[in-house]
């Protein structure tokens, strides 16, 4: 089975980074288990033309394509991401808004193939969960968008400092 393990930040030596490291280090006996960082990908913003909804492809010519490709190539797609502002970071909600020709709110999409399971990572420092309630539910809403009917599980991990990292919800691959 393979595993992508997607850096959702634009910081690739920080805390959502180590938990990269992490999450490879525990799966790589297991599994064929590879990582990305979306700041390693040129992906521009969605112009909102709403071309892809007739033609089911995006006008613009970036990488938005090579992670698509990663993300075809993978039986398990983890997502780790930080808390910015109380959501995903906006290079990868960026990400998100360009796969609208693979989402199936239209006709016609390009598709992925099925029976892949989405995991979803997010960190925050602080007390509070309902910014890891909404990393999660903004990325678990792209994973039912672009592969259907699939399961998604959940992770959970809240950096509370440098120290502790707390397991709120835990899930085995």
């Amino acid at each position: 089975m393979k595993v992508l393990v997607m850096n959702c930040s634009p910081v690739r030596n920080g805390a959502t980074a180590e938990i990269v490291n992490i999450v490879m280090g525990c799966l790589e006996k297991r599994y064929d288990v590879k990582s990305i960082c979306i700041d390693d990908y040129d992906i521009k913003f969605c112009k909102g033309c709403r071309t892809c909804h007739s033609t089911a492809k995006c006008v613009q010519k970036d990488e938005v394509d090579k992670i698509i490709e990663q993300y075809e190539l993978a039986d398990i797609v983890i997502s780790v991401s930080p808390s910015y502002w109380a959501d995903i970071p906006g290079q990868f909600k960026s990400f998100i808004d360009r796969c609208t020709p693979w989402c199936n709110t239209h006709e016609p999409h390009a598709k992925i193939s099925s029976g892949k399971k989405g995991y979803v990572i997010a960190l925050r420092t602080g007390p509070s969960m309902k910014e890891c309630e909404r990393i999660i539910a903004s990325i678990e809403h792209f994973f039912m968008d672009i592969w259907k009917s699939s399961v998604v599980t959940v992770l959970v991990y809240v950096q509370w400092n440098i120290r502790k990292i707390w397991t709120v919800g835990k899930k085995k691959l």
